[in-house]
């Protein structure tokens, strides 16, 4: 059985968020989750939510049955680029100057197969 979870319009690009993504991409649960909760990094944050929230999901789909982290793996996870939310900088003789800041949409998918 699997659960998904996606995060949306996270405000950091996707560049960064793959880079930790790439990281616990195939661990176990529980590694992933001690992973991201000692990581330095802004994303790990975000991944950490949607992580704990897949698993969540999980044990929401599952509602008879005994749920063991030990057996759960991450079995995919992904970020794409969302929406850029433009604003505008003053420049040099009354001009301005374009500022496009990066949104992501984040999906993890846990599943306890092997």
């Amino acid at each position: 059985m699997e659960a998904k979870a996606i995060t949306r319009h996270i405000r950091q690009s996707p560049r960064k968020i793959k880079v930790i993504l790439d990281e616990i991409r195939g661990l176990k649960f529980d590694d992933a989750l001690n992973y991201l909760h000692f990581s330095k990094a802004k994303a790990s944050v975000q991944i950490e939510k949607t992580l704990t929230s897949a698993y969540h999901n999980l044990i929401n789909k599952m509602e008879d049955e005994k749920i063991e982290t030990e057996k759960l793996c991450i079995k995919e996870c992904y970020a794409n680029g969302g929406a850029h939310i433009k604003r505008f900088r003053a420049a040099s003789m009354g001009r301005i100057s374009k500022l496009n800041k990066p949104t992501s949409h984040l999906t993890i998918i846990v599943s306890d197969n092997n």
